[in-house]
């Protein structure tokens, strides 16, 4: 490693399957590298299928006794991880940085947002309520909730800690276990806060990480019946794969797939409020999100005005190496993530846009933002999600049009709009096809709200009481009464 950690043994380059940290028996590994510099920081066990399912049979055999855990327990171990990672946050953050790229401020605000689910979860654990019908007086119904089981996620590299916590915390919360396949790009914090569950006290087996290549990992989660619940953030291709994978299970699904986000800034919008959060939505971890704003469209009486202070406010990002404190622009994820921004850019080039401001620059996995104008319909970065800093805008005339431009998309997960004028508010929001919208705000990511899109950006929630829910069985208990004598 190029840097040093308060508590080195937080950086695992061993897989942690049914509470053993080990190699795989394949003798097999994968390399991890740096996407700031290219360098190799370690390797990672190419799980086996073989070792796939004895994940999840440790993860079995470990529900069964978790199952029957008070709720007060279980959330006094949430709670225990949950203060091991506020303690090793630093370090947490430097592993995020080194194998994600992010810089280390926003790894410092991930990390906090990560453990921030281990705490609401904790506390939601006590709060599962079921309830009781007397439909006749000789009948009386208990609809009990119950956890589905063993469960398993496949976690992206964008978000390596949040998108872990936020799929194990309600699962854990609710009674089930969780075998864990990480991104193979970003497997070091997946490890490292394996390293913190162990030593909070979780029982043993009741948590994996299956470190190795999805397709050999994926195909035994999504085919195995012990396991009930299947959680998936990534693109829509894969997950319609794994749908199609988990079919003959029956299994449970929260699927966080793509998006293709939508800003709109009305004539009566507030326009430095609808530039930072125009900022604030697109260009946080580099544009590599799936909630980022992708397509912004502005009316036609405040447009010249707002690029004109959008282009200021782009001008100012300055790109470099996560570690280096004046960074708020990383790397772009790998060569492909690159090669797609620069097929965006010269695509719309070549059909009319223009840059507002500083031109493309591509230097190794570094991508400079880049201000697109006159942007239409019929170029791919208006059908395509970019996951880069690229912004582009299109200018429309009125609210329809611009409702009607925003939801053609098959994609429905995330969506934005700025206006002063409440009846538009209500309109808007409610006629705007997404699973999330802002309102004159660019973050839309709160532990104690549901996250998760429609149409071909998912299914199922996460976050917030539904997300729990998520994670539970309705059991209906008849129960028959005699007559009385």
């Amino acid at each position: 490693m190029t840097f040093s950690l308060n508590d080195p043994d937080l950086f695992r380059q061993t897989a942690f399957l049914g509470g053993d940290w080990k190699a795989s028996t394949s003798g097999k590994s994968l390399t991890v590298d740096n996407p700031s510099t290219g360098e190799i920081i370690g390797s990672i066990p190419a799980c086996t299928a073989e070792e796939t399912r004895a994940a999840i049979e440790s993860a079995r055999i470990a529900q069964g006794k978790w199952r029957r855990s008070s709720a007060a327990e279980r959330a006094g171990l949430l709670m225990a991880w949950y203060q091991l990672m506020l303690d090793n946050a630093d370090d947490l953050a430097k592993i995020m940085t080194l194998e994600q790229g992010k810089p280390l401020a926003e790894a410092k605000g991930e990390v906090a947002y990560a453990a921030s689910f281990l705490k609401w979860f904790a506390a939601e654990a006590e709060h599962v309520q079921g309830s009781a019908l007397v439909p006749t007086a000789d009948r009386r119904v208990i609809i009990l909730k119950e956890p589905v089981g063993v469960t398993a996620a496949i976690t992206p590299w964008n978000f390596p800690l949040a998108m872990i916590t936020r799929k194990c915390a309600p699962a854990l919360a609710a009674g089930c276990s969780m075998v864990i396949k990480p991104s193979e790009l970003t497997p070091y914090s997946a490890l490292a806060l394996a390293v913190l569950a162990e030593r909070a006290g979780l029982p043993r087996g009741l948590l994996s990480v299956v470190t190795g290549y999805a397709q050999e990992i994926g195909p035994e989660l999504t085919a195995s019946p012990v396991v009930r619940k299947l959680s998936f953030t990534g693109s829509t291709k894969v997950g319609s794969l794994l749908m199609r994978q988990s079919a003959d299970t029956i299994k449970k699904l929260s699927l966080e797939l793509g998006g293709n986000a939508p800003l709109i800034v009305f004539d009566d919008a507030d326009l430095s409020v609808a530039v930072s959060g125009t900022m604030l939505s697109k260009f946080r971890n580099a544009g590599q999100t799936c909630v980022c704003a992708n397509r912004v469209y502005v009316q036609s009486g405040i447009h010249d005005a707002f690029l004109e202070k959008l282009a200021a406010e782009v001008m100012t990002l300055k790109t470099g190496d996560g570690f280096d404190p004046q960074t708020q622009i990383g790397p772009l994820i790998n060569e492909a993530a690159v090669a797609k921004v620069k097929e965006h850019v010269e695509d719309a080039l070549a059909k009319g846009a223009r840059i507002v401001g500083k031109p493309l620059d591509i230097n190794g996995r570094f991508a400079s933002p880049v201000l697109l104008a006159d942007v239409t319909s019929e170029m791919r970065i208006a059908q395509e999600e970019t996951f880069g800093p690229i912004l582009p805008v299109f200018r429309f005339d009125n609210e329809q049009d611009a409702v009607q431009q925003a939801n053609a998309t098959p994609f429905g997960l995330a969506s934005y709009f700025f206006t002063n004028d409440i009846a538009r508010g209500w309109r808007v929001g409610e006629a705007l096809d997404f699973g999330m919208v802002g309102l004159n705000t660019g973050s839309i990511s709160l532990v104690s709200a549901p996250f998760g899109g429609v149409k071909q950006s998912g299914l199922g929630r996460e976050g917030g009481a539904l997300g729990l829910e998520e994670f539970l069985e309705v059991k209906s208990f008849h129960i028959g009464l005699p007559t009385a004598q």
